[in-house]
C-alpha cells in the first residue's frame, strides 16, 4: 500500500513543480493559452515516461491527437525552459532521424529535494 501512496505523491509533486516552473517564468513572447498547453503536455509526457513509451514527436501525436505542428510548437517551448531535453535518433524504422526527448534530470532532482530525498 505505501508504493501506491508513494507514486501519487511523486505524481503531484511532479505536476505541482511544473506548474510553478512554468507559471511563475512566462516567456516574453507566450500567451497564458501556450502555458496552459505547456502545462498540459508535461502531464501527457510524464504518463508516457512512467509507461516507458518513447518520448518521440510520432508517439506523442499518437496519444494527444494534436496535430505534428501543434505538437512541436508547445514541445519546443518546454525544451526552450530547458524542462525537456532533445536528441536526434533512428526512427522506428531505423532509416531516419526522429526527435527524442526527455525530461530533464533537473526537474527529477528538483523533486527529489522536494520530498526530502
Amino acid at each position: 500500500m505505501p508504493r501506491a501512496l508513494d507514486a501519487e505523491w511523486r505524481s503531484l509533486s511532479f505536476s505541482a513543480l511544473i506548474l510553478r516552473l512554468i507559471l511563475d517564468n512566462p516567456l516574453d513572447d507566450e500567451t497564458p493559452q501556450s502555458r496552459l498547453k505547456q502545462i498540459g503536455m508535461m502531464s501527457v509526457l510524464y504518463y508516457m515516461h512512467q509507461g516507458n513509451q518513447r518520448l518521440t514527436l510520432t508517439n506523442i501525436i499518437e496519444v494527444t491527437s494534436l496535430t505534428r505542428g501543434g505538437v512541436t510548437e508547445t514541445i519546443d517551448r518546454l525544451v526552450n525552459r530547458k524542462i525537456l531535453t532533445e536528441a536526434m535518433v533512428k526512427n522506428s524504422l531505423g532509416r531516419g532521424q526522429a526527435r527524442e526527448f526527455k525530461i530533464a534530470p533537473d526537474i527529477f532532482k528538483k523533486l527529489r529535494s522536494l520530498q526530502g530525498g
